[in-house]
């Protein structure tokens, strides 16, 4: 069944927190149409890692809207006002919402924004060259095929939960995600012995929750990853001004060769672990020694896991190899919990407009100072990413903390005018080299 053809300034794909703050930011200028298309009936925030007591990493101040527009109807401050709880959260004196909260803020925020259009499955875009505009066709939940068509496309879609070579083989039964793992507490709670695989934030809150688990009886915790220590993230105040825009601007401008090996020299801010979390695991493993009986808990860091193979008896074994000294060991397991991370992905419906976008050295689209990246010659319209561009804006791309900036710069460039001021100081830091022109910073 064929449904309408609409006309708008703006389609962006996908509704996670990017994307929704575009919208939220786009609904008070007047003069611009934007649609935001997700193919989920609702918006949820991974659910599959929401832990009830689990905080957020930034404060309520990172929400949707409030670093560019603190004036905004969809502020935190708003949300919180409107269900009656700013008072609350007020005497409570702890500015890190809850994930659970912060999702409830996403939902409330999307309920207000009729710009924002579930259930509706994008099947394909493309560049209409004669008429100067993207097209984009969409399934909604009913069957209806839809198109719209747009000068500018948001690509909002996030990234996908990344299973190494090495455990890309194990059955599905064997090895999850940690995106998954509350979604899979049944087989959890089945395993003799549980194996966390990898590190970073979401690796220790599973290792948090199965030391939680064996001290009430649960199984036998294995924790394995390759980093050379428990981490921690280093979210100290100087060193976070890597995380601010005018660091981004700064490293922009940086050779590719130079971003990437910052990329990798920078892994804390993204690998490592909190320090609230990290006290909690050594609590639980102090509270361990009070008790007998307990299942086997293994700690080990500098082990790289280089191959899985799933036996017909059921168990699992691990190839591991320990990197201080290159011996290799074979780890046997019931379940692999991977907490080995997310990884840009390119969806099938670009496939018609992928001839058109210009890419670096290794493949990836080379990112512009406005977030759109390049495109043939002759494309007029833009195509903007989000969270989609480490290799050009450094490891605080994904951050929500610079969602806003980022909305706002890509609405600037959309209007050609500068519908939201951007911060001209961030950083107190001076990155560039004496003698160049600052980008903000300093």
């Amino acid at each position: 069944m064929s449904g309408p053809t609409t006309d708008h300034d703006v389609v962006a794909i996908g509704c996670g927190p990017f994307n929704l703050g575009l919208a939220a930011l786009a609904s008070t200028v007047d003069d611009l149409d934007l649609v935001v298309l997700e193919e989920t009936p609702e918006l949820t925030w991974h659910r599959g890692m929401m832990f009830g007591d689990a905080s957020m990493q930034v404060n309520f101040l990172a929400d949707l809207v409030t670093l560019v527009a603190p004036w905004h109807p969809l502020s935190f401050l708003a949300y919180l006002h409107d269900m009656d709880r700013l008072y609350t959260f007020t005497v409570r004196e702890n500015f890190f919402p809850s994930r659970r909260e912060y999702e409830h803020y996403l939902r409330w925020a999307a309920a207000r924004l009729p710009a924002v259009r579930f259930s509706h499955r994008v099947e394909e875009a493309d560049w209409d060259a004669g008429e100067e505009r993207f097209t984009v066709r969409a399934v909604r939940g009913d069957g209806t095929v839809v198109r719209f068509r747009a000068r500018h496309l948001v690509l909002g879609i996030g990234t996908a939960p990344h299973l190494p070579d090495a455990l890309a083989g194990l059955p599905s039964d064997r090895v999850l995600h940690t995106s998954d793992y509350l979604h899979r507490a049944a087989d959890v709670a089945r395993a003799g012995r549980v194996t966390v695989v990898g590190s970073g934030q979401s690796g220790a809150e599973v290792a948090a929750d199965l030391l939680t688990r064996n001290l009430d009886g649960g199984p036998a915790v294995s924790w394995l990853t390759r980093t050379g220590s428990w981490a921690p993230l280093d979210y100290t105040k100087m060193n976070l001004e890597l995380t601010t825009p005018a660091y981004m601007r700064y490293f922009h401008t940086l050779p590719e060769e130079v971003r990437d090996r910052l990329v990798g020299e920078q892994w804390q801010f993204y690998k490592g672990i909190s320090t609230d979390t990290l006290e909690e695991i050594h609590e639980l493993l102090y509270r361990r020694q009070l008790d007998d009986g307990l299942a086997d808990v293994e700690l080990r860091f500098g082990v790289a896991v280089e191959a899985a193979v799933a036996e017909p008896s059921g168990r699992t074994v691990l190839t591991c190899r320990h990197l201080d000294t290159g011996r290799e060991f074979a780890h046997v397991t019931d379940l692999v919990v991977a907490a080995t991370g997310y990884r840009r992905r390119t969806p099938d419906f670009l496939a018609p407009v992928e001839k058109l976008i210009r890419q670096d050295a290794k493949g990836r689209p080379v990112v512009r100072a406005d977030h759109s990246v390049e495109l043939a010659d002759g494309v007029t319209g833009r195509i903007f990413v989000a969270n989609a561009e480490i290799h050009a804006y450094g490891v605080s791309a994904p951050n929500l903390d610079i969602g806003a900036v980022r909305n706002a710069t890509i609405l600037n460039a959309v209007t050609g005018r500068e519908v939201y001021r951007l911060p001209r100081r961030s950083a107190f830091t001076r990155f560039e080299a004496p003698g160049t022109p600052a980008h903000g910073g300093g």
